[in-house]
């Protein structure tokens, strides 16, 4: 893959389990297939830069901003409100705001990271509120879904904004030219589902946007790979993501077993 033009990431270094010990190597990865990226490392700089130094060609292209402040994984997003400022998260987040970088990644406390992005960063005009969404694998590619965790529960309104957004990040992701949409429900009939839902297929119907809106799909469609993007409140989205993780975890052990 090779960008049409140079990209920067803001990088929080501390983020994750490990910090610098699985954020560098990530980076590194990146680098590896789009040569047009740089990376500036927020966090202490007394643990990022050995492990950076073991990666010369990522190092050439990346600056370390150092703080001894970070957010851990416990931190209450109100708290991490409160008291985060100069953090490596916030720090990263800040440099998207200042121009300084295109976009931040972060695999710290989720919940921190997306309340810190909005009071910094904000939403696009229109758009109420931010989602969670992920790529998962499918018989046919991939497949887009969101929200997986940030809003547990939204009304119709909230629903066609993902389906927006949702739609232009698999086009932007996947190269796909007009992505197809569907709402997660109980079963395909539109008699079918929540009020909310119902509500959200009406809108999407007669909806200009991005993708095209295929109607309602059920959980097996996710991998099935019979639509481009998924879309559904965080409850829904994050069960079953989780479930999607267990069987995956659970496959793996009985290969091991046998």
């Amino acid at each position: 893959m090779q960008t049409n033009k140079p990209i920067t990431i803001a990088l929080d270094a501390m983020g994750g389990d490990f910090g610098p010990q699985t954020v560098v190597p990530g980076a590194a990865l990146a680098l590896d297939e789009d040569s047009g990226l740089s990376f500036m490392f927020y966090g202490d700089e007394g643990r990022i830069k050995p492990v950076l130094e073991k990666h010369p060609a990522l190092q050439r292209v990346s600056s370390i901003v150092h703080t001894d402040k970070y957010i851990s994984g416990h931190d209450k997003p109100s708290s991490a409100l409160r008291n985060g400022k100069g953090s490596s998260m916030r720090m990263a987040i800040e440099a998207v705001q200042e121009g300084k970088a295109d976009a931040v990644v972060s695999g710290g406390n989720t919940g921190a990271l997306m309340a810190m992005a909005m009071v910094v960063l904000r939403t696009l005009p229109g758009i109420h509120r931010p989602a969670i969404a992920s790529v998962f694998p499918s018989l046919k590619g991939e497949t887009v879904m969101l929200d997986l965790g940030a809003n547990v529960l939204v009304d119709a309104e909230t629903l066609v904004h993902f389906a927006v957004m949702g739609a232009m990040f698999a086009k932007a992701r996947n190269g796909i030219k007009t992505p197809t949409v569907g709402l997660l429900n109980v079963g395909t009939e539109d008699t079918k589902g929540p009020d909310h839902v119902r509500a959200a297929a009406s809108m999407l119907a007669g909806l200009k946007f991005p993708g095209k809106y295929q109607g309602f799909v059920e959980g097996t469609d996710i991998t099935a790979g019979t639509i481009d993007v998924v879309v559904c409140d965080g409850y829904a989205g994050n069960i079953a993501l989780k479930a999607a993780e267990g069987v995956g975890k659970m496959s793996v052990q009985f290969f091991k077993e046998r």
